[in-house]
């Protein structure tokens, strides 16, 4: 199954393909947004080796990738950031058939409009509903609070903490990584009622 263009009602996500290659510099040259995954912006170089490799790692289980996500609700479409749901790849993630690593990356001005758990949510409904994923986790740093609660806000559940060794620490590595997850078993998450 081919990578497939998903929505949501704000959101159109599409396949990231070699076109989209300035929209990532441009995310990649912010450092806020990469404060969480490295000491500082990046070239254009090192946003376009980056780029090689999220293409190539797209290529390793069909229906799996990155996507390039836009903002359907306003005048225009706007760049909104990335989301993507990976074949396991990282130093502390073991490759498991029926796995996926859910990830997002935004904007800073999309942040706190929750855009990311919108387009993360249609990512775990792909996975688990369209590619019939058993398990799908995300990783990130122990203090990056606000990921984590979009991870909450998810129904997925805390799983374990780890280190990681960095070539170029990112302050706050020193805390560690924190992985969460949820198997298709408890998906969807039970919604609790508003009060």
């Amino acid at each position: 199954m081919p990578q497939a263009t998903l929505h949501t009602d704000r959101l159109e996500l599409v396949p990231l393909s070699d076109e989209h290659i300035d929209l990532e510099v441009e995310i990649d040259a912010d450092p806020l947004v990469l404060r969480y995954l490295a000491p500082r912006a990046r070239t254009r170089d090192e946003a376009v080796a980056a780029h090689a490799e999220r293409m190539k790692r797209g290529t390793r289980v069909d229906g799996l990738g990155l996507w390039v996500g836009f903002t359907v609700c306003g005048p225009q479409r706007e760049f909104a950031g990335l989301w993507m749901l990976q074949p396991p790849h990282g130093p502390s993630q073991t490759f498991t058939p029926g796995e996926a690593d859910l990830g997002f990356r935004l904007q800073r001005r999309w942040w706190r409009q929750r855009y990311a758990s919108e387009g993360a949510r249609e990512l775990l409904r792909h996975g688990f509903d369209d590619l019939k994923l058993t398990r799908i986790f995300a990783q990130t740093m122990a203090v990056n609070r606000p990921s984590r609660a979009t991870l909450e806000t998810l129904g997925m559940h805390y799983v374990r903490s780890f280190h990681e060794d960095y070539d170029e620490p990112v302050p706050g590595s020193e805390h560690g990584e924190v992985e969460y997850e949820i198997r298709r078993t408890d998906w969807p998450p039970r919604q609790t009622a508003l009060l």
